[in-house]
């Protein structure tokens, strides 16, 4: 059955892909070039310094940062190389890894975090006054919650 989108949300449909994925790709851009790390990066350590003692299950890390299992252990990886995060083995289950957040990771989160915001600021909200933010926060947050509850 063709079940056509009104134009409304057609065009509402549109904005949404067209903004997300640019604000995204730019914003991975800035990261990279200000901070030498990518968004995903970034996510992670934001992730774990918010985490009890700065640590997560590689499971629950890559849930909370929107990322497949696979895609996070070659992030973490990565960070653990140049000394941001170190793994280490679950002592109840074998199988279960944390990762864990480094003096020298969250240093490094701390330095990118100005100029990430500054860079969210600039392409996403300078152009929204209080109420259309709190608008946008709202459908966002709802949007959110619907999609959790899918999963």
């Amino acid at each position: 059955m063709n079940d056509p989108l009104p134009p409304n949300e057609q065009a509402a449909w549109r904005a949404f892909l067209s903004v997300a994925s640019r604000a995204i790709e730019q914003i991975d851009q800035a990261l990279q070039k200000q901070s030498n790390m990518t968004l995903t990066d970034y996510e992670i350590l934001r992730v774990l310094g918010e985490a009890d003692k700065s640590r997560l299950r590689m499971s629950e890390l890559a849930a909370q940062v929107h990322v497949s299992r696979s895609r996070l252990t070659y992030r973490v990886d990565r960070l653990a190389v140049v000394g941001f995060v170190t793994r280490e083995e679950c002592d109840d289950d074998r199988r279960g890894l944390w990762a864990i957040l480094t003096d020298k990771g969250g240093e490094a989160f701390a330095r990118a975090t100005p100029d990430h915001h500054a860079e969210i600021r600039r392409l996403l909200f300078m152009t929204l006054d209080r109420r259309s933010l709190g608008v946008f926060e709202t459908a966002l947050q709802s949007m959110a919650y619907r999609l959790d509850g899918d999963h």
